[in-house]
């Protein structure tokens, strides 16, 4: 029993030592910037089901960038919508194309059925940003892609996918604080360690030329992180600029954020199913850094999962046998809380952020009942909208 109870504590070990390594090395990361700023045509690329709300601020915010404007193309997929986005999208100053295929719905489909269908369309452009519907690039967004796709080794850039209305509830805020952690402190530290790091869906850009050559073969849930994978096995490293911002309305209510939640974590664990023995093999095979630190970008738990283990591991740690083996879950504690602090340090995040660390707990608790539900509900890849409070047609 006390050997098995040392293994798991072991076990659980591992992730903390990898939260420890990558908060280190995000301190020490920069944007790479050898080469002057060719300021290349960018086509912009949001994919959109049903965003007749939002996507007209969406291209408006686009066109707001403080970058030239016959450099910049816009152009949306209005995808199996039932609604008025793609006139909303035009009237906007957005170029539209409209996709039905209800047997094939999903984001990744619809950005494949683009790169393949509508070359004619963006083959002028150097590079093609993808954003969500509902997103606010900041004014220097596309100063700082085409910044980091003019580097001469750099074919694919992620921006720092942040939230727009933290301020707005509980719920919002605390996500802010988490994307600090996830979308920068872990993609900075990942880049440092193994010179690439994950896609987050949101704010991520591309060659044209690469992308002309693969289209989007990902089509599942969490098709950017399988992509990521997907190019890091072709040689192809995913780099960030953290100065490249843009932000993303998040659900206040329980029920809208399970629903986003489960499919997004849900996708992920059947992606680390699949993907996982590959990766691995690759390291072994190659015994290159990138693939060990791509492996453990993949199977560490999201945050709060990990917190959920650390609790059930330190209970563990107190049964009676050996009292040293309370070492450990010091270890993992202080680790996180060293990793959490830092990621709201180095984004530099405001008074009302660190606050709402607070109410945690709570968001936690709240996560239990939903990884249950998963453990023996089906999982679903269809591309459904997220609802959102400011919502008039529910």
């Amino acid at each position: 029993m006390q050997i098995i109870i040392a293994l798991i504590l072991l076990l659980l070990t591992l992730p903390a030592l990898y939260l420890l390594a990558t908060t280190i090395a995000a301190y020490f990361f920069r944007k790479k910037e050898d080469a002057p700023n060719r300021f290349l045509n960018i086509g912009i690329l949001i994919p959109a089901h049903n965003e007749e709300e939002g996507i007209g601020r969406t291209v408006r915010n686009v066109l707001a960038c403080d970058y030239p404007a016959n450099r910049r193309d816009i152009f949306v997929i209005a995808d199996n919508c039932t609604d008025g986005t793609a006139q909303a999208a035009r009237i906007a100053g957005a170029t539209v194309v409209e996709r039905t295929d209800t047997q094939n719905r999903g984001k990744g489909q619809a950005l494949d059925w683009f790169l393949k269908t509508w070359n004619e369309l963006y083959r002028h452009t150097d590079a093609i940003a993808v954003i969500d519907a509902d997103t606010a690039p900041e004014s220097g967004f596309l100063r700082e892609i085409s910044l980091s796709l003019s580097q001469p080794d750099i074919e694919v850039v992620q921006a720092y996918n942040g939230v727009s209305n933290a301020k707005a509830g509980w719920r919002p805020g605390l996500i802010d604080a988490a994307f600090n952690v996830f979308n920068h402190l872990r993609v900075a530290g990942a880049c440092l360690l193994g010179g690439s790091c994950m896609l987050k869906g949101n704010g991520m850009a591309f060659r044209t030329t690469l992308l002309q050559r693969t289209g989007w073969p990902s089509h599942s849930i969490v098709e950017d992180m399988e992509y990521s994978l997907l190019l890091l096995q072709q040689g192809i490293s995913v780099h960030y600029n953290p100065e490249a911002v843009i932000r993303s309305e998040m659900v206040r209510s329980g029920k809208n954020a399970s629903s986003q939640r489960s499919r997004w974590e849900g996708g992920r664990f059947t992606l680390v199913a699949q993907l996982t023995l590959p990766i691995f093999k690759r390291f072994i095979a190659t015994g290159s850094p990138k693939y060990l630190v791509a492996l453990a970008e993949l199977v560490v738990p999201p945050l709060s999962l990990l917190v959920l283990l650390f609790a059930a591991g330190t209970l563990l740690a107190l049964v009676p046998g050996n009292p040293r083996w309370l070492a450990l879950p010091a270890v993992w504690w202080a680790i996180l809380i060293f990793y959490v602090a830092s990621g709201q340090l180095q984004r530099n995040a405001p008074l009302s952020t660190w606050a709402v660390l607070l109410a945690a707990p709570l968001y936690i608790l709240w996560k239990i009942p939903l990884y249950a539900a998963m453990l023996i509900r089906r999982k679903s890849e269809t591309w459904i909208r997220t609802a959102r409070e400011g919502d008039t047609n529910k």
